[in-house]
């Protein structure tokens, strides 16, 4: 599936991943290629990105890796969208 996270600074990924968890308002969810389309809320917590990022130099330090092949990114609120096999977060 392809991913893209949004801040208000810049475009702080886009490409193609595995599968995304994010910290819903109720509860962390996770979404797996040719999810059933879903816009959602987030609330503080960490967005879970599985498989290979190619992060960019002056973005890498806003990510952290995981457990089990996780890389991090810390949010405070957000919302998400998944349509056509494409997450839109967009990430405060």
């Amino acid at each position: 599936m392809y991913l893209e996270i949004v801040t208000p600074e810049a475009i702080l990924f886009s490409g193609e991943v595995t599968s995304v968890a994010v910290p819903g308002v109720d509860g962390e969810f996770q979404m797996l290629d040719n999810h059933a389309p879903i816009v959602s809320l987030l609330g503080k917590g960490d967005v879970k990105v599985y498989g290979e990022m190619n992060l960019e130099e002056e973005v890498s330090d806003k990510f952290t890796k995981g457990g089990n092949g996780a890389t991090l990114l810390s949010i405070n609120s957000g919302t998400i969208e998944m349509k056509d096999n494409k997450v839109i977060v967009l990430a405060d």
